[in-house]
């Protein structure tokens, strides 16, 4: 974990949704769609960042799905208005955070919330941001004999992500891939684009030279470049679930 998990903008926009609980565990909902259920996981600053939010709502319009942003920190949340200050990112125990915050810790609560959505809805789609990455990545495991517990996924810039997880993918995936990331790597990178095609699921690479880690989340709208990958970004997630929630 490193400062590119941390920088950033903040954007303006307020979030159209509302928030509710699931035993105790906070999480942001927007639309209605009862047939279609999208699961978005956040990055390093929570299930409040507002930015997680708006995405949350662009999906919820443009793919006509019910887009949930559960809370996967145990109520701890990083405060939004530290993104651009570096010299606060400083007096944060990173570590400590990431060790009440690992895998381990996360997974269980990852994989009941995806059981809560596929029990609601007929197709259920996963996009993980950052921190979110490695988590979509294994709630689109291959099962041996049942129903997976997403039909698709989309992982953007994805953070702590193994090769096993990549190659135990099972339902069409999509990789947003900047060109400088220190958390997806180059080696990561090749052996995405190498394995997955091998595993006999749709795969979608989207890859984004001269950006850096975080741009889709967290990218700047008042650079011209970034404001481009991030809405190319966000149109290529739209059209990814459009295609792959809408199937029958």
């Amino acid at each position: 974990m490193s400062s590119c998990c941390l920088g950033g903008f903040k954007w303006d926009g307020q979030p159209q949704g509302q928030e509710a609980t699931l035993n105790d565990q906070g999480y942001y909902v927007t639309g209605s769609n009862s047939d279609v259920a999208l699961l978005v996981i956040h990055d390093l600053y929570g299930w409040t960042f507002p930015n997680i939010r708006l995405l949350a709502d662009h999906f919820s319009a443009e793919v006509g799905a019910t887009v949930y942003v559960p809370d996967f920190f145990g109520g701890e949340v990083l405060p939004a208005d530290i993104i651009n200050n570096p010299a606060e990112w400083a007096k944060l125990n990173l570590p400590e955070f990431m060790q009440r915050n690992s895998k381990d810790v996360r997974k269980p609560e990852v994989k009941a919330f995806a059981e809560f959505l596929r029990s609601r809805h007929r197709r259920v789609g996963a996009i993980g941001y950052c921190y979110g990455g490695w988590a979509v990545f294994q709630l689109g495991a291959a099962r041996a004999g049942g129903q997976p517990l997403v039909d698709c996924i989309s992982a953007a810039h994805p953070t702590f992500l193994e090769k096993e997880e990549i190659r135990g993918v099972g339902v069409p995936v999509q990789i947003i891939a900047p060109e400088h990331d220190p958390q997806f790597t180059e080696e990561l990178k090749t052996y995405a684009v190498t394995e997955i095609p091998k595993l006999g699921v749709p795969f979608d690479y989207q890859f984004f030279p001269g950006l850096h880690h975080g741009f889709s989340v967290r990218g700047n709208r008042e650079n011209k470049a970034e404001t481009k990958g991030m809405e190319r970004s966000m149109r290529a997630a739209v059209c990814w679930f459009k295609e792959w929630l809408a199937a029958v």
